[in-house]
C-alpha cells in the first residue's frame, strides 16, 4: 500500500489555519454563552473584580515570560529532548515563582485595605479582591506543569489536537462555573471555572498529545540559550501585556466597579476578535515564517505579504462595521443593565485597526529579532500611559474610552520602519486593503437602519 503523500507547505498552512479559526471561533462562542449566562447570575461588580485579578495574573505572567513556546517553534533544536526537558523545568520553576508573587500581592493589598490606604470608590478597595487573588495564584502553578508537547504541536502545525484539548478544558470549566453560579451566585464561580480549565489543559497536554513525555532534566547551555532569546521576549511580552491589560488597571483607578464591569463586557468582543487573529498569527504565521526563514529566506517577503492579506481585510472591515453598529451587539445580547457597554464597544472597535500589525511581531521572532517586537510594545505602552490619564482629565469616562481605542496607532510608524528595513514593506497592499474600511462602515450603517425599524 502506498503511503500518503506529505502535505505541501500551503496545505499545511491552510490545515492549521482552518483548525485554528474553527477551534478558536467555537471557543469564543462558548465564552460568549458563558458570559451571557453568568451576567444573569452575577452582578456587574463581580466582573470588575475578576477582571482586575485576571489582569494582574496576566501581567505578572508576561513579566516573567521567556518565550518558551516561541523558542521551541523557531529553534533548530525544537525537537531535541534535552532542550525540551530543560525548557519544561524552567517553566515549572516559573510557575512556582508566579504563585508566590500573587500571594505576596494579595497580602499587600489586604494590608493596604486594613490601613485605609485605598480609596473606597475604586475596585481595589473591594474586600473580596485579596482573597480572590490568593485563590487564583494556583493558576500559574498548574499551568507550569503543562507539557512542551503543546509547543511542538504548534511547530508541526498539529492544531487539531490543541483545539480538542482547549474545547474539553473550556467546557469543563464552564460546567463548574455555571453549577457554582446557580448554587451560590458568587464570584467564586468565576474562579473555580478558570482553575478547572487550567487543570484540564495541563493534564490533557500530557495525555492527548503524541510524543515523548517530559522528564526532569537541566542543562546549563540550554538554559543560557533559552534566556538569551527569552530576554527580549520577556521585555516584549511584559510591555505588550501591560498595554493590552493596563487599560483595565488604569481605568480601575479612575472609575467605580460597575463602570469597569461595563467596560469589561464591551472589551470582551474586541478581545475575542483580537485573540482570534493573534492566535492565528501565533499558530500559523510564526511556524510558517520560521520554517521559511530557516529553509528559504529569499521567499520571506512573499510569504509574509500573503499571510498579511486575510487578517488585514477582516480587521479593517470589522473596524468600520463595529464602529457604526457595535452597540447593537450589546442591545441584542444583554439585559438593559448593561446598555452603557454599547457605546463603549462602538469606540473600542477603532483599536482593531492596529491589531493587524501584530503579524509583524511573528516575522521579527522568526528572524530572531525579538527586540523589534519589544520596541513596538514599548511605544504602545508609553502611549497608553499618556493617553488614558490625559483623555480622562479632558473627557471623563467617554474621553478615556477614545484614548484606549486610539493609543495602539502610535506603534504603526515603528512597524513601517522595521518592515522597510527588512524588505517586508509593501505599500500597494497597505493602500488597497484600506478599501475594506468604508465597506465595513456602510455595512454597519445598513445594519443600523435595519435594526432601528
Amino acid at each position: 500500500m502506498n503511503s500518503p503523500r506529505p502535505k505541501t507547505f500551503r496545505q499545511r498552512i491552510l490545515h492549521a489555519a482552518s483548525w485554528t479559526l474553527g477551534g478558536h471561533g467555537l471557543s469564543q462562542v462558548i465564552r460568549l454563552v458563558s458570559n451571557l449566562v453568568m451576567t444573569r447570575l452575577l452582578i456587574p461588580e463581580m466582573f470588575g473584580v475578576m477582571a482586575i485579578v485576571i489582569t494582574m495574573a496576566m501581567i505578572l505572567s508576561m513579566f516573567s515570560d521567556l518565550g518558551l513556546p516561541q523558542n521551541i517553534v523557531q529553534s533548530p533544536r525544537g525537537e531535541d529532548p534535552e532542550f525540551l526537558d530543560t525548557a519544561w523545568v524552567v517553566q515549572i520553576v516559573r510557575g512556582f515563582v508566579l504563585c508566590a508573587c500573587m500571594l505576596l500581592l494579595s497580602t499587600g493589598l489586604h494590608a493596604a485595605n486594613l490601613a485605609g490606604a485605598l480609596s473606597a470608590t475604586n475596585v481595589y478597595s473591594s474586600p473580596e479582591l485579596p482573597l480572590v487573588i490568593a485563590a487564583y495564584a494556583l493558576s500559574p502553578l498548574i499551568s507550569g506543569f503543562q507539557s512542551t508537547k503543546m509547543a511542538t504541536a504548534y511547530r508541526n502545525f498539529n492544531q487539531r489536537r490543541i483545539f480538542e484539548i482547549a474545547l474539553i478544558s473550556q467546557v469543563s470549566g464552564l460546567a463548574i462555573m455555571i453549577f457554582i453560579g446557580v448554587t451560590y451566585r458568587s464570584i467564586w464561580a468565576l474562579v473555580a471555572g478558570a482553575l478547572t480549565s487550567d487543570l484540564m489543559t495541563t493534564a490533557l497536554s500530557h495525555i492527548m498529545l503524541r510524543g515523548r513525555s517530559n522528564r526532569f532534566r537541566y542543562n546549563k547551555k540550554v538554559v543560557s540559550e533559552l534566556f538569551d532569546f527569552g530576554k527580549w521576549v520577556f521585555a516584549s511580552s511584559a510591555l505588550y501585556m501591560l498595554t493590552m491589560s493596563g487599560d483595565k488597571l488604569l481605568l480601575g483607578s479612575f472609575v467605580a466597579a460597575d463602570v469597569l464591569g461595563f467596560y469589561v463586557i464591551a472589551s470582551l468582543f474586541i478581545t475575542a476578535i483580537n485573540g482570534t487573529l493573534e492566535k492565528l498569527f501565533f499558530n500559523v504565521s510564526l511556524p510558517a515564517l520560521s520554517e521559511i526563514a530557516r529553509n528559504e529566506p529569499s521567499r520571506l517577503r512573499e510569504i509574509y505579504n500573503k499571510l498579511c492579506i486575510p487578517g488585514d481585510l477582516i480587521l479593517i472591515f470589522l473596524t468600520g462595521f463595529l464602529f457604526e453598529a457595535g452597540h447593537w451587539v450589546i442591545t441584542l445580547l444583554y439585559d438593559p443593565r448593561y446598555a452603557p457597554a454599547g457605546g463603549m464597544l462602538d469606540i473600542l472597535a477603532l483599536s482593531l485597526f492596529a491589531v493587524r500589525y501584530e503579524i509583524a511581531r511573528q516575522a521579527y521572532t522568526s528572524l530572531r529579532l525579538p527586540h523589534y517586537g519589544t520596541l513596538m510594545s514599548a511605544v504602545r505602552f508609553m502611549s497608553l500611559c499618556v493617553m488614558v490619564p490625559l483623555t480622562y482629565y479632558f473627557g471623563d469616562t467617554q474621553g478615556v474610552i477614545w484614548g484606549i481605542a486610539l493609543h495602539p496607532l502610535a506603534a504603526v510608524p515603528v512597524v513601517y520602519a522595521f518592515n522597510a528595513k527588512l524588505g517586508l514593506l509593501n505599500w500597494r497592499r497597505e493602500v488597497l486593503v484600506l478599501l475594506a474600511l468604508p465597506i465595513g462602515f456602510l455595512s454597519g450603517s445598513a445594519v443600523n437602519q435595519l435594526l432601528a425599524w
